[in-house]
C-alpha cells in the first residue's frame, strides 16, 4: 500500500474511510483472513484512528470484516457454499427489483440506466476491467433503487457489499466477461421495453450464471451449483 495511491483528505468522514477500505478489499489489496493494522492504515490513509475504527464498524455490519476480541479487525473469508447461497438470494432480489423497476421507474431513470450501460460497453471495449466493474455494479444498484422498495434495497445492499470482492473475480476469464456483457445487452433492452417478467427472468439467470463464472475463475471443485429458477 502506498500513501500516493490510497491517501484521503484529513477532513473526510468515516464513510469515506469505509469506502476506501471497501475498494481495497474488492481489489484484493488486503487478502482475506488478513489482520487490519490500525496504525499502518491510519498512517497510509492519513486519518486518525477514530474515523478508522468507525469505518471498521461499518464494514463489520456489511460482513466484509470481523472484529474479534483481543485480535482486532480481520478481513472476512467467504467460502464456496456461502458465496453460492448469497448469489442465489441476490438473484431473486434483483429479479424482483427488475419487475418493480419496470412498473415504478420514470423514463428519465431508465434513460439513466441506459447511459450507465453505454459507458460500461465503452469500458469493455477498452478492457478497463476495474472501471468496467464499477459501472457494472452501479447498473445493478440503480435497478434496485428505481424499484422503489426500501426493504428490498436494504437487503440487497447488505448482500451486495459482501459479495462485491468475489464477484470482481468472475470476469477475469475473457469469455466469461463477454458473456456477462451479452447478458447486460438483453437486460437493458427488457428494461427499456418495461417488460417486467422478462427482465426478472434475465436478471435471475444472469446472477445464477455468475456462479458458474466464479467456479471457473476461483477453481472451485465439487461445490454444488445454485438452483436455476
Amino acid at each position: 500500500m502506498t500513501a500516493e495511491i490510497i491517501s484521503i483528505p484529513r477532513a473526510s468522514l468515516h464513510e469515506q474511510v469505509a469506502q476506501r477500505l471497501r475498494q481495497m478489499l474488492v481489489e484484493n489489496q488486503i487478502a482475506p483472513g488478513a489482520k487490519l493494522n490500525e496504525r499502518e492504515l491510519a498512517e497510509v490513509l492519513q486519518v486518525s484512528r477514530t474515523p478508522l475504527r468507525e469505518a471498521f464498524k461499518v464494514l463489520a455490519v456489511e460482513g466484509l470484516i470481523e472484529i474479534q476480541p483481543n485480535r482486532g479487525a480481520i478481513v472476512s473469508r467467504i467460502g464456496p457454499r456461502e458465496a453460492r447461497d448469497m448469489l442465489t438470494v441476490i438473484s431473486r432480489l434483483e429479479a424482483l427489483a427488475g419487475e418493480l423497476a419496470c412498473r415504478n421507474a420514470t423514463d428519465a431513470e431508465i434513460a439513466g440506466v441506459r447511459a450507465l450501460h453505454d459507458r460500461m460497453i465503452e469500458l469493455f471495449a477498452q478492457r478497463e476491467r476495474m472501471l468496467y466493474f464499477g459501472v457494472n455494479q452501479s447498473i445493478h444498484i440503480e435497478i434496485v433503487r428505481i424499484a422503489r422498495n426500501d426493504v428490498l434495497r436494504t437487503l440487497h445492499a447488505q448482500l451486495h457489499a459482501r459479495m462485491k470482492r468475489i464477484r470482481f473475480r468472475g470476469n477475469d476469464i475473457p469469455h466469461n466477461w463477454a458473456a456477462a456483457v451479452a447478458d447486460h445487452e438483453r437486460i437493458i433492452a427488457a428494461l427499456e421495453a418495461r417488460d417486467g417478467r422478462r427482465l426478472a427472468a434475465l436478471l435471475q439467470k444472469h446472477l445464477d450464471d455468475s456462479w458458474d463464472r466464479l467456479e471457473a475463475s476461483l477453481a472451485i471443485d465439487g461445490a454444488p451449483k445454485a438452483s436455476q429458477g
